[in-house]
């Protein structure tokens, strides 16, 4: 179906508006999590690992909730799924704020809040966005949406700190509440219709285009594929500051970085992940610009090898701080860039209608990935004493990746016969 440029700004730009800024306010919450672990594990004298594995718990319950609540966004509409999603949120950060015990932390700050971030994430927000858009523009409306998040992940942990310094975490954690319920007044805002869907997409099942979706090898392989994804990230952000407090060189006192207040190495990990950040939301919108005129699939090669190539150069040469800033910054530009290729390329082979739910389980292998890096992380790093093994496994999965996408069919599958 055609459309107008004047058609798409009227539809896209009110979606792609209200989704970013909730995408933004959710992102930026969840990634401020991490600021919330010596805290409370100071205030009930916790063990480290107690509150880290809420995280791995909300990890978990994000991946398996991302294609439960697209297929009650299909089914029922996106904005009542984005209320559900941010009412639970909500709930179990405000319960969390009065979780003494281990397994509450467990129950609320893991199972509920992951729960709710798959309800305001992107397996609902990239679907409504993708629906909005015309197949020309989704790339880059996915990429902007995408960013958006990637900005959060900016924002969300210096404000969390704030909030604890001046109010203490467990009312940090209400008013986190209180601004996630506070997202949903961009809910008027997002109304779409869906476009570039055929009659026959309309008339399909949703179990009709997952059973259509599993003896696709191209969708198998995009499932297997997004597992490097989720386990590079989520290995890198929860233990890369630990393992530059480690092994990284000494830094020059009369260098940039001591210019600008980054005197030790701890700070120097703190300071690469914020790298990654700024990186990854200039890398997500090149990708998304990309997207609309190369194949996407070869744009994930290229990306999966370029993660590849970067960190086994980084493991093989002396790791100095500016090897570390170098890495932060390659690393970043490639980081979420994969989100709006894949989310698009589910899209274009199976049209906008159930992309949410599609999407939502090639999420779930990026989420269990993400699950595997944090515990392989610490588990083999207490076995061994170092992460050698753990980062060589990251650079396996990477070159997979890369060689599962090159044989993807990049045209629309499609529907079978009646």
């Amino acid at each position: 179906m055609s459309q107008t440029a004047a058609d798409t700004r009227s539809t896209l730009v009110p979606v792609l508006v209200a989704g970013s800024a909730i995408l933004l306010i959710s992102f930026g919450i969840r990634a401020s999590y991490g600021v919330f672990q010596i805290p409370i594990a100071l205030e009930f004298n916790w063990p480290r690992s107690e509150f880290s594995m809420a995280i791995a718990i909300q990890n978990l319950a994000w991946g398996l909730g991302q294609p439960v609540f697209a297929a009650i966004g299909e089914k029922f509409g996106d904005r009542r799924t984005l209320i559900l999603g941010a009412i639970i949120y909500a709930a179990g950060l405000a319960l969390s704020s009065m979780a003494g015990e281990p397994w509450g932390q467990h129950l609320t700050s893991g199972v509920m809040v992951g729960m709710g971030i798959a309800g305001t994430g992107f397996g609902v927000v990239l679907a409504m966005v993708g629906r909005a858009a015309s197949e020309k523009n989704r790339s880059m409306a996915l990429g902007i949406a995408t960013a958006a998040g990637s900005a959060g992940q900016i924002f969300g942990p210096p404000i969390a700190q704030g909030l604890i310094d001046a109010f203490g975490w467990s009312s940090a954690l209400v008013i986190f509440a209180g601004l996630i319920l506070a997202s949903m007044a961009f809910l008027p805002m997002l109304k779409a219709p869906t476009t570039g869907t055929t009659k026959a997409e309309l008339d399909e099942t949703l179990g009709g285009v997952l059973r259509r979706a599993s003896r696709d090898p191209s969708y198998v392989m995009l499932v297997l594929g997004f597992f490097s994804c989720g386990y590079q990230l989520a290995f890198i952000t929860a233990h890369f500051p630990a393992f530059v407090t480690e092994v990284c060189g000494p830094i020059a006192p009369d260098g940039l970085l001591a210019q600008i207040g980054i005197l030790t190495t701890s700070q120097l990990g703190a300071f690469a992940i914020a790298l990654v950040g700024f990186a990854n939301i200039g890398g997500t919108l090149l990708a998304g610009l990309l997207g609309q005129s190369f194949r996407k699939k070869n744009l994930l090669v290229i990306i999966y090898t370029g993660r590849t190539i970067a960190a086994a150069a980084f493991f093989m040469v002396p790791i100095t701080p500016t090897s570390v800033v170098v890495f932060s910054l390659v690393m970043g530009s490639l980081w979420l860039a994969t989100v709006p290729l894949t989310s698009g390329l589910v899209a274009h082979l199976f049209g906008p209608r159930y992309m949410g739910t599609l999407y939502g389980f090639v999420f779930l292998s990026h989420q269990i990935g993400g699950f595997l890096g944090v515990w392989l992380g610490g588990a083999l790093y207490d076995l061994y004493g170092n992460y050698d093994l753990v980062w060589w496994i990251g650079v396996g999965v990477g070159a997979f990746s890369a060689l599962i996408h090159l044989p993807v069919r990049e045209g629309r599958a499609g529907l079978a016969a009646a």
